[in-house]
């Protein structure tokens, strides 16, 4: 039994909660699927920076995947807020801009990896894994 299906009260190691933010529907759904992490439990999703504040505040995640490019609020105005709001959340920015200065504001900001779009269920997965690890 995994951690996120109760296994923690066996002495199991806790879930790590994580929170999907993306103006995309399908992009959200495509994360929430592809992730394969017996101990990661998705916690929410949130369509822009807003309604990721909000959802971080009622699910305290330990993961925040993060698109940038989003109506209301972007991701690194997002990034921003929820590390201050917990310096120990761990940020993995999934975003199409792939120029070196948005990914560099983004880690400036608080995020501790990124991943380009498209990719590979592989790839999304190896990432999630090692910003787990790096906890």
């Amino acid at each position: 039994m995994s951690a996120a299906n109760g296994g923690a009260a066996n002495g199991a190691r806790r879930a790590f909660r994580l929170l999907i933010v993306d103006d995309s529907n399908v992009m959200r759904r495509r994360i929430e699927r592809s992730q394969q992490l017996e101990d990661l439990e998705v916690v929410g999703a949130a369509a822009n920076g807003v309604e990721a504040l909000e959802l971080f505040a009622r699910t305290r995640p330990d993961l925040v995947t993060m698109d940038l490019t989003m109506p209301q609020m972007d991701g690194i105005e997002c990034i921003e807020k929820l590390v201050g709001l917990n310096p120990e959340v761990r940020i993995l920015v999934i975003s199409a801009l792939a120029d070196k200065a948005t990914a560099i504001d983004a880690m400036e900001k608080g995020a501790n990896g990124f991943l380009n779009k498209p990719f590979t269920d592989r790839q999304l997965n190896d990432a999630i894994a090692e910003l787990i690890r790096g906890r």
